[in-house]
């Protein structure tokens, strides 16, 4: 079971691990909000903004947990691989053969974070049955020009939800053979009207890297942002408490 928050003094910034992290959506959003960020990937990650450990996030994090060296940091994120049961995968795709077949990491994830004694959240999309729904989170909310919506688990820890803000319309591109506009872009895949990398970076809110496929698979930094003010509120309050 999770411990209860550390108190942090306030000026130092928190180091906090972001396990699977790819280009870095979610750390720099962390790192805007106030933390000191390392990451963990299995591929190369050469655009990750920040010190990342390149290897398989469970073994690393059991490796952590083993040696002590867990506690250099105050909080972990991690996002496990969600292609088998994410919304498009679940729907249409599955139906050309495509999902299903990855291994689902949610539940061995957990595990290990429950191990570390820190808070830490468990981030997935829409489709994802596996894990509570403490927040869940969307471009509109923060005027970007995505949709984006995305799951996060938080444990040890408490969050407010925000309200959910009506979208202004469509996801701009093709369905069923029919172009329809919009003041969103479609964050996935490729084709059928999908918008140009420097859009993508422009919806999502990242600059650092230009690779479509670390941008399509990014959560925008805006998300991860306000979840690292949440977090770090929360100490505050429990440390007035106290």
């Amino acid at each position: 079971m999770a411990q209860p928050m550390p108190i942090l003094r306030a000026h130092l910034r928190p180091r906090l691990l972001d396990l699977f992290s790819c280009a870095g959506g979610a750390a720099v959003g962390y790192h805007r909000a106030g933390f000191d960020v390392d990451g963990c990937d299995i591929a190369h990650r050469p655009n990750y903004p920040f010190p990342y450990h390149h290897g398989d996030a469970l073994t690393y994090l059991a490796h952590l947990i083993a040696t002590d060296e867990i506690h250099r940091y105050a909080f972990v994120h991690a996002s496990p691989p969600c292609q088998g049961k994410c919304t498009l995968t679940v729907g249409t795709n599955q139906s050309r053969g495509w999902g299903g077949a990855h291994v689902d990491l949610v539940a061995p994830t957990r595990e290990l974070l429950d191990a570390t004694g820190l808070p830490y959240v468990i981030e997935q999309p829409n489709g994802q049955a596996e894990i509570r729904k403490d927040l869940t989170l969307c471009g509109e909310m923060f005027e970007l020009g995505v949709i984006r919506h995305r799951n996060f688990e938080l444990g040890g820890w408490p969050a407010a939800q925000p309200p959910h803000v009506p979208h202004r319309g469509r996801v701009r591109g093709y369905r069923h053979g029919r172009f329809y506009d919009g003041p969103y872009v479609a964050a996935y895949g490729n084709g059928g009207g999908k918008p140009t990398v420097p859009e993508l970076q422009s919806a999502m809110g990242i600059t650092w890297t230009d690779v479509r496929e670390e941008l399509t698979e990014a959560i925008p930094p805006a998300y991860t942002e306000f979840i690292g003010h949440a977090y770090l509120a929360a100490i505050t309050t429990l440390g007035a408490a106290a």
